[in-house]
């Protein structure tokens, strides 16, 4: 299937691991532009050779105001162009709402949330001008049910329901957002890699028990869905939010 996305401009935020990486990889074998950022300048450079040095970098730290407009006015001066957005960007921390302190939810926050916020809105901008362009933002399938931490779970339920409602008030401006929401996937920066090698019996109960499919995820197979919903094949899905997870979630919808 040609997805026409041979040249198309992609900004893929969190892009330098796990599954912003694949995300660059399936982008690369579609053709398109790919520019990654994140945080760390030594992972970003990393990347960029395992992927035979064909994305652009650019180091910023997305929960700072001024880093995200930087951002955006970088790929803009090195693109002309913005078509396509993956706001990637995300972390867990706390533990139960009454041990975590306050300022964790904060933080949690401006990570997963309104970093997502703030650069869909520059991105539309853009896009505006060109009367097209998809923003994708990855969730959680805990930010439609309950599991996992309680910073992480509301901040990913923010954004599911941010995108949403920025769906509805853009389409008409030719702009598709939507979001993926993983379950649990298995790769070498994960927090589930580190529980498997912690204690592996465990983890393959819960493999067993939570996931009917049986196994982990792939970030390969979360990628695949990103590239096929920032197409033109999905041109009339607006404001979903789409399971990638082996039918882990317990929802009917």
């Amino acid at each position: 299937m040609d997805l026409n996305l041979k040249g198309k401009n992609v900004l893929i935020i969190g892009g330098s691991k796990g599954i912003g990486k694949a995300i660059a990889a399936a982008f690369l074998e579609e053709d398109a532009n790919v520019t990654i950022a994140a945080r760390d300048k030594e992972m970003l450079e990393k990347t960029k050779a395992d992927l035979n040095h064909r994305v652009s970098i650019i180091q910023a730290d997305v929960t700072v105001e001024s880093e995200r407009e930087r951002l955006i006015t970088s790929f803009m001066e090195q693109n002309r162009t913005l078509d396509i957005l993956i706001n990637n960007a995300g972390g867990s921390n706390g533990s139960t709402v009454q041990d975590t302190s306050i300022d964790l939810f904060y933080e949690a926050m401006d990570l997963n949330y309104f970093s997502a916020v703030h650069l869909s809105k520059l991105a539309v901008e853009q896009m505006k001008k060109l009367k097209s362009g998809s923003i994708i933002n990855i969730t959680s399938i805990f930010g439609r049910e309950s599991g996992g931490k309680a910073t992480y779970n509301n901040s990913k339920s923010a954004l599911i329901s941010f995108t949403k409602a920025l769906a509805d008030e853009v389409i008409s401006d030719g702009i598709r957002v939507n979001s993926i929401a993983p379950g649990s996937i298995l790769h070498e920066s994960g927090n589930w890699i580190k529980r498997l090698e912690e204690n592996p019996e465990k983890i393959k109960q819960f493999v067993k028990d939570e996931i009917p499919a049986g196994r982990f995820g792939t970030v390969e197979e979360v990628a695949d869905v990103v590239v096929f919903l920032a197409s033109e094949r999905a041109s009339w899905i607006v404001g979903a939010s789409i399971n990638v997870d082996g039918g882990q979630s317990k929802m009917n919808f």
